[in-house]
C-alpha cells in the first residue's frame, strides 16, 4: 500500500506531517529504508554525544532514540488490535512519562540500536502479515478513528521526524 491510498478518515490530522513528509512511499519499502538507513545513521553518531542535550529540558539523544522505539511499539501494537478487529478504545500514551522511566542514558549506543532493530524487525514481519483488507481495517486511539496502514506510516514518519531534529539540533 502507497501513502496516496489514505484517506483522510484513515487517521488524525496530527499526524498528517509524519505521512507527508514520506512522500508517496510504500509501506513496506519505507518500513525496510528505515530500518537500513536508521541503522548507518546511529551507528555514525559518537558514543559520547548519547547523553547530550541541545538544551535545559529536552530529552538526550538516547532518549529520543529510545523513544523512537518505544513508539515504534505503541503503533505497532495498536496495528495488531486492529487488525484482529479488536474493538476496545486505546488511550494515548504520555511520552515525557515514558522517556522519564526509560532509562534510556544508561544504556549503549550498542544496546539501543540493537532493540531499534528487534522491534523494526517485528514492525516488518507484522505488516508483511497484513493483506489489502487488514491495512484498512480501522480502530480508535487516543480519542481518533486509524487505520492499520496509517499507524505503518506513522511508524516510518515519525523516525524520519527525530531523525531530522537529531541532524538539525543535536549533531550541528
Amino acid at each position: 500500500m502507497k501513502v496516496s491510498q489514505l484517506s483522510e478518515e484513515d487517521y488524525n490530522p496530527y499526524y498528517k506531517t509524519y505521512i507527508n513528509a514520506l512522500g508517496d512511499v510504500d509501506l513496506k519499502d519505507v518500513l525496510e529504508f528505515g530500518l537500513q538507513e536508521f541503522t548507518k545513521f546511529v551507528q555514525a553518531i559518537p558514543e559520547d554525544k548519547l547523553t547530550f542535550k541541545y538544551a535545559a529540558g529536552k530529552w538526550s539523544i538516547a532518549e529520543v532514540l529510545l523513544h523512537i522505539i518505544d513508539t515504534e511499539r505503541v503503533f505497532q501494537y495498536r496495528a495488531l488490535c486492529f487488525s484482529r478487529n479488536d474493538k476496545a478504545f486505546f488511550p494515548g500514551f504520555e511520552q515525557d512519562d515514558y522517556v522519564e522511566n526509560s532509562n534510556a542514558n544508561s544504556r549503549s549506543k550498542e544496546q539501543l540500536l540493537l532493540e531499534f532493530k528487534a522491534v523494526r524487525a517485528s514492525t516488518q514481519a507484522l505488516f508483511n502479515s497484513f493483506n489489502e483488507v487488514d491495512l484498512q481495517k480501522r480502530g480508535v486511539a487516543s480519542n481518533s478513528t486509524m487505520s492499520v496502514a496509517a499507524a505503518g506510516f506513522v511508524i516510518a514518519g515519525h523516525l524520519n521526524h527525530h531523525q531530522r531534529i537529531l541532524v538539525e539540533r543535536y549533531l550541528v
